[in-house]
C-alpha cells in the first residue's frame, strides 16, 4: 500500500503525533494539546499542539470521534473541518458539549478527533446561459426523500 508522506512540527515536547489506532482504519487519532472544561452547549477550539506539511493535491478532514459523540454528545462542530495543503498554522479541533445536562473534561492528550486525508479535484469553471435538462431539474431540499 503506498503511504501518503505528512511532514509533523511537534510545537511542544508533549504533543502526541497522530496515529492509527488499527491497522486498516481510515483515520489517524488526533489528541488533544491542552485541558479544557466543556460546559453543556459550549464550543472551544482545542489545539493538538501539532502543524502539518499536508501535501499539495490532498487535504486532510477533522471527523468526530464516534464513542465521544455517543457517549458523551462531544462532536466537531464543522464537521468535516478541512485542514488545506498550504495550512501552515496549527491544527485545531473544535469542538462543542451537545450534551444538555452535563460538561465534559478534554486532558491533555486525550483522543479528541480523527483526520482522514483525501485527494482534492480542483474545477474549472465555465459560464453557461442555461445548464442541461435532468430527471430532478430544480427539485430543492428534501424533494427526493420522504415527504
Amino acid at each position: 500500500m503506498n503511504k501518503l508522506e505528512v511532514t509533523i512540527q511537534k510545537l511542544n515536547d508533549d504533543a502526541k503525533m497522530p496515529s492509527y489506532a488499527h491497522e486498516g482504519d481510515a483515520g489517524v487519532d488526533l489528541y488533544a494539546g491542552g485541558n479544557f472544561n466543556l460546559k453543556p452547549g459550549e464550543r472551544v477550539l482545542v489545539p493538538t499542539g501539532l502543524k502539518m506539511a499536508i501535501p499539495r493535491g490532498y487535504e486532510g478532514q477533522v471527523r468526530p470521534k464516534s464513542g465521544l459523540a455517543l457517549k458523551h454528545g462531544i462532536t466537531v462542530l464543522n464537521t468535516p473541518g478541512t485542514v488545506d495543503a498550504p495550512y501552515r498554522g496549527e491544527v485545531g479541533v473544535i469542538v462543542i458539549n451537545h450534551d444538555p445536562d452535563n460538561s465534559y473534561e478534554i486532558k491533555k492528550g486525550e483522543k479528541i478527533a480523527q483526520m482522514v486525508f483525501n485527494k482534492v479535484e480542483y474545477a474549472a469553471f465555465t459560464e453557461a446561459v442555461e445548464l442541461a435538462a435532468t430527471t430532478r431539474g430544480e427539485g430543492g431540499y428534501g424533494s427526493t426523500g420522504k415527504r
